[in-house]
Parts: C-alpha cells; structure tokens; sequence
C-alpha cells in the first residue's frame, strides 16, 4: 500500500473525470473489455477500474495490531495490542494503451494511521515504547500504485469464482519479497535488507449486481459494487523506527474495503485531510509511470531519494 494523484484531464479538467464518448478517448477501456465474454474477467477487470474510464475509488477502513514472538515486549508492547486504525482509499482508473488491446490499472493510494480508538483523529506523532521516543506518524501516500500492462484479448479469463449464498467470491494472495537494500541502498533495518509481506484479498460481489455487470459486449456505468476483506502482515512501518534486526516482530493489518463511484462519495472529514495536505491524492494518474509502495515512498519523500539514510532519519525526528 502507498499514495498520490494528480487531476484527470480528458477533454475537461475535472478530476476524476474523463471523455464522456469512448471514441474521442483513445486511452478508454471500453472498446477492450467490451470484447471479453468469461464471466471471472469481466468482475476483475471491474474491480480494476470502471469499464467507462472514469476514476473509481476503494474506501480502506481497518486496524493494526502487534504481532510479536512470544509476547517478548510485554507490557511495555504487547502481542496482539492494537496500536493504530487506519482509514484512507485507493483512487484508481483503466487505462488502454491507444491502438493496442493492453490495459493498465493506474491508482494512487492515501491511508491514514489514526487513534486506535478514534478512526477519525489522524495521528501527527507516535510514542515508540521501545526507546520512549517520539516519531512524526508518516501516512502511506503511493504515487503512484500500477498495474501491468496486460493484454486483453476475447480469450482473456479471471481468477476461479466460488459461489456463497447470495455473493460470488474470489481470492488473490500475494507474497511480497522486495530486496530493499539493492534497490534503495538502504536496509531499513530489516533482516538482510529485504521486505518480506503477505498480502491477502478476498472480494465479494453481491449476484444481482454480477448479473447486471456481467452482460458480454456492454460497458457498464460506474463502480462495480465490491466488498474487498484485506489482510497484511509485514515489518513494522518505517515512521516506527523499529529495526526488525533487533526488536523481533511485525504489524498485522486487517481491514475492509468497498468500491465508491468517485472521489466525492468519500466521507467529508478524510477528503478534507487530504485536501489540506495531499490534494495529489484528489485524482488517479493519467499516464503509466514508476510505482511505490510504503518504503520506496518513505525513501523518496523523507529520504530525500538515498539524501539521508533510515537510521539518520530516525535520528534526527525521535524526540525524547
């Protein structure tokens, strides 16, 4: 997870918008997944992005907790204590390559770190039990978060669907093994220089809306209306200054997820911090580009791109 965004401009700019006839827009997705007849892609297409081309947003609502061997910390940092709510979104669109059948996924993703028994109050600072110093909370802001290309052809299928109840469910998990140290020049702290995590998706999707966005050779209006449980567990979050090397451990994110049609439908006090802040975040990209995620971003936004390293960093904002 990670953020950023800038205004979506096709023929207006307004962000989030884009051109209301797919012919006059040759980065809309239309033309391609109208082309697509397996039921499984035509749900996963939508949960990357609106068929019509507009932004689409993923509210992210959940909790993150401790997850330490043996309880070694306690009390001081406990196993299983609940130590932020986070509360944000993934705005995202499809993109086509013009003249081509490929497709990118183009989002940016903003999640707050906010008190555990508030999910409103966006937390500025975070009391780190371990040396008892005080570090400025870093929310997870990608710019940006992209997907493929991958081509998209009449033969091109989805993930195996189950049916329960009245829903359809699907599944994605996904280890991630990313050698930080080779990349940025950085350890971070972590064991041999390498981010080790498990992301874990589960989508629902209820039948009556299955049947309504599932009709072959039509472009459905809107965001699919997606239920997503997520789960994560990694090492603790960079703003932590907590090196997985000596403080053993990790963080578990559970958390919910449900599409929206736009940015407007966020509720008023998240899209108020970000507009205060993070107005980037207002609109999916336009083009593809690099992708982050939590550390690279924490590497280019507070690193200064390799200007300081992690421990300097930690350093120089812990305060006693």
């Amino acid at each position: 997870m990670s953020a950023a965004l800038t205004a979506l401009a096709v023929g207006v700019a307004v962000p989030g918008a884009a051109a209301t006839d797919e012919l006059d827009d040759p980065t809309a997705p239309g033309p391609v997944y109208k082309t697509v007849t397996d039921k499984s892609a035509l749900l996963s297409l939508q949960t990357n992005g609106r068929p019509d081309g507009r932004d689409m947003v993923f509210r992210i609502s959940g909790s993150v907790y401790a997850n330490i061997e043996g309880n070694a910390y306690d009390p001081s940092l406990r196993h299983g204590q609940k130590l932020f709510n986070i509360e944000g979104y993934n705005i995202r669109r499809l993109y086509r390559v013009p003249g081509t059948t490929q497709l990118y996924q183009l989002s940016r993703e903003i999640v707050f770190y906010t008190n555990p028994a508030d999910p409103t109050k966006v937390l500025r600072e975070w009391k780190n039990p371990i040396d008892s110093k005080t570090y400025p909370v870093v929310p997870i802001n990608n710019d940006a978060v992209n997907f493929g290309p991958f081509n998209v052809t009449p033969s091109y299928v989805g993930p195996p669907l189950r049916q329960m109840h009245d829903e359809t469910e699907w599944t994605s998990d996904i280890p991630v093994r990313t050698d930080l140290k080779t990349a940025l020049g950085d350890s971070f702290g972590l064991v041999n220089g390498v981010y080790a995590a498990q992301e874990m998706f589960d989508f629902y999707v209820d039948e009556r809306e299955v049947a309504a966005r599932t009709v072959a050779g039509s472009v459905p209006k809107g965001a699919m209306k997606t239920k997503i449980s997520w789960a994560r567990t990694s090492p603790w979050a960079p703003f932590m200054c907590l090196p997985e090397t000596d403080v053993r451990g990790q963080l578990t994110y559970h958390a919910r997820s449900w599409s929206l049609d736009s940015y407007g439908e966020i509720e008023p006090w998240l899209r108020a911090e970000v507009e205060a802040a993070y107005p980037l975040y207002k609109a999916a990209p336009t083009a593809p580009g690099p992708s982050e995620n939590s550390w690279t971003s924490f590497s280019n936004k507070q690193l200064g791109k390799g200007a300081t390293t992690w421990a300097s960093w930690c350093a120089a904002n812990g305060k006693a």
